[in-house]
């Protein structure tokens, strides 16, 4: 098929490539309560996906993805013992996590092996130049207002938290939700080796490879103002980020950079990819819930397959009709 992109901005402009940078396998929920919502055979299908998905990135990433592996955190001993039952469920399936029962100013963590973090905007444009070599046409600054006036066998709604007017059936399955990031400038030592991901996924940071550190989250702060498509930052949640910023870094960080980015949140945290009901060539690859780094890569995969003819078990558990 001959493929066309329209983006309303530039290349990477928008969440895909201004965002914490993580590359996690998984998704959203914590892998023990997704075996209890999705069923064990599922969740143990999703996590597979995620971390084919994140090899296959691997592959095409080059200097912009490192795999340190990542530390899923508990802020207290409620959320030890939570994480510990996550911990349990994938060792029991097979993936490779290891337990720290004693970690500096948290109550134990996972250890996830092979986990990434990524330079997204780095990353996702190289990905639109082998678009661009293998055939397709990139329209940038081109803002697209109703899909029905696209002259197109197909079209594929990519947007995450944005867009979310031009498939007013799903209004209320994708939820806007605003992420606040800063940068430091660079500290003169390696405080963190990797990604790390806390409080049940509020807070997350690392430390870059020109040594500043980035820390993201605090919604939970002012959640119900974090509930929206306006993308800028809000003076609460950044002074929350400060805080915490200056804790991490035993005061020696100073901010140099600040941004924020929608993504979109759906009920069960799981992913909308197919047809747009009602619809038949309105499709979507949707709802990643924080993770689109590497669920936005593996739904771009499916839902272009799934347009091609192929099937895929995934479908059913991701059909956007589930929460139309």
């Amino acid at each position: 098929m001959r493929v066309r992109v329209h983006d309303a901005r530039g290349i990477a402009e928008g969440a895909s490539g201004r965002n914490g940078g993580f590359a996690l396998r998984g998704g959203a929920a914590r892998y023990d309560v997704a075996r209890e919502t999705y069923g064990d055979e599922q969740a143990r299908g999703l996590w597979q996906w995620t971390e084919g998905a994140l090899d296959r990135i691997e592959k095409l990433a080059g200097d912009a993805l490192r795999r340190p592996g990542s530390y899923r955190l508990a802020a207290d001993e409620e959320e030890r013992e939570q994480i510990r039952a996550e911990y349990e469920a994938l060792r029991e399936d097979g993936f490779g996590v290891e337990w720290l029962d004693r970690f500096p100013r948290f109550h134990g963590a996972i250890g996830h092996a092979r986990d990434g973090t990524i330079q997204p905007a780095r990353f996702v444009r190289r990905l639109a130049a082998r678009a661009a070599v293998a055939g397709a046409e990139l329209r940038e600054h081109d803002r697209v207002e109703d899909v029905e006036s696209l002259d197109a066998a197909h079209v594929l709604v990519a947007t995450d938290g944005y867009g979310r007017d031009l498939v007013p059936e799903l209004a209320d399955a994708l939820w806007p939700a605003r992420g606040q990031v800063v940068v430091s400038e660079p500290l003169g030592r390696v405080l963190y080796d990797r990604p790390h991901y806390a409080r049940q996924g509020f807070d997350y940071w690392q430390q870059l490879p020109d040594r500043r550190l980035l820390l993201g989250g605090f919604r939970d702060v002012s959640i119900l103002d974090e509930l929206t498509d306006v993308e800028e930052t809000t003076p609460t949640i950044q002074a929350a980020l400060e805080r915490f910023l200056a804790d991490l870094s035993d005061g020696e960080a100073r901010i140099s950079h600040r941004w924020a980015g929608i993504f979109a949140l759906t009920q069960d945290l799981l992913p909308l990819v197919g047809r747009v009901p009602g619809r038949d060539r309105v499709w979507i690859a949707a709802g990643y819930s924080g993770h689109g780094n590497v669920l936005g890569f593996a739904c771009g995969e499916l839902v272009a397959g799934t347009i091609l003819g192929e099937d895929s078990p995934l479908l059913r558990l991701l059909d956007p009709a589930r929460l139309a």
